[in-house]
């Protein structure tokens, strides 16, 4: 019976060895996995940080889009009311040349050879 003793124990002994080697082995699995996790959720609250961040950049930059739209709409509103103007000076202008010339024709005075009221 002693080499079935011993046949036994060696047999317990590999088995224990076995035990052991895989608990190590899912021992480190198991804490490469929980390194991951841990890695993983300190990621996902970055980003979620990140979200936040540029949620709020993207309503400023909104909120700045707008100011400077309603400045674009001023301007261009100033701009056209300056083009009335001119063409208001242009037409009061020509309304003051027809005149000038008909008070001329009523007094009675000589029409100029060119344009320009010289003669040549």
């Amino acid at each position: 019976m002693s080499t079935d003793a011993e046949s036994a124990r060696r047999t317990a002994e590999a088995r224990a060895a076995v035990v052991a080697s895989l608990a190590a082995v899912g021992g480190s699995v198991d804490n490469e996995m929980r390194t991951r996790a841990a890695d993983l959720h300190k990621n996902c609250e970055a980003i979620a940080k990140q979200e936040k961040d540029l949620a709020k950049a993207t309503n400023a930059l909104a909120k700045e889009s707008a100011q400077w739209q309603k400045l674009a709409d001023t301007s261009t509103k100033k701009l056209n009311e300056i083009g009335d103007i001119q063409n208001w000076a242009e037409m009061l202008e020509r309304d003051l040349l027809v005149l000038e010339e008909t008070l001329r024709l009523v007094d009675g005075e000589n029409v100029p050879d060119s344009a320009s009221g010289t003669t040549g």
